[in-house]
């Protein structure tokens, strides 16, 4: 069995500009992608998890959460991370679909798609849902510590200031 790094996107891989429509506005986090090289080369699956929300509330086509998505993937493949899997839930909070975090969903879809064992792996996050949804699946997490959401830190297996302070 492998393991894994679950990553929440924006707020933790690329900066968290809202619902982002614009791929000229995607920037990744500093940091980021020399950590996630240095994971890869040690054998760790990157998976991207993230909800967009947006698409689900009508604030951008999914059209636009796609051209986001590809700049996304394109930036981080030019620092040479290329991510294992990513998933993302265009749902709105009120739909109550299964796949939308705190929902464990995608992360247990990646394990039974990549032979994960969830007990080796980490969520990691800016936010309380990505951190439930680690917890609910079994995996230790980070909590990348940010102004904008600062209630996340108890629910935290360890706390980041930046990604330099992530190292497991």
């Amino acid at each position: 069995m492998s393991r894994a790094l679950f990553l929440d996107r924006d707020g933790v891989l690329i900066e968290d500009r809202g619902y982002l429509r614009d791929a000229d506005d995607v920037v990744l986090m500093p940091g980021a992608a020399r950590v996630l090289r240095r994971f890869a080369a040690e054998g760790w699956k990157l998976i991207a998890i993230s909800n967009q929300s947006g698409v689900g509330r009508g604030l951008i086509t999914p059209a636009e959460m796609e051209s986001v998505q590809a700049r996304f993937l394109h930036l981080l493949r030019a620092e040479g991370v290329e991510l294992t899997a990513s998933y993302l839930c265009p749902h709105a909070p009120g739909e109550n679909c299964q796949c939308r975090k705190p929902s464990p969903f995608f992360l247990q879809q990646a394990a039974s798609d990549y032979n994960l064992d969830l007990a080796q792996c980490w969520m990691i996050g800016d936010r309380g849902s990505d951190l439930l949804a680690g917890s609910a699946a079994g995996c230790r997490t980070i909590w990348l510590r940010n102004e904008l959401f600062p209630e996340a830190g108890a629910m935290a297996t360890l706390i980041a200031d930046s990604w330099d302070q992530i190292a497991l």
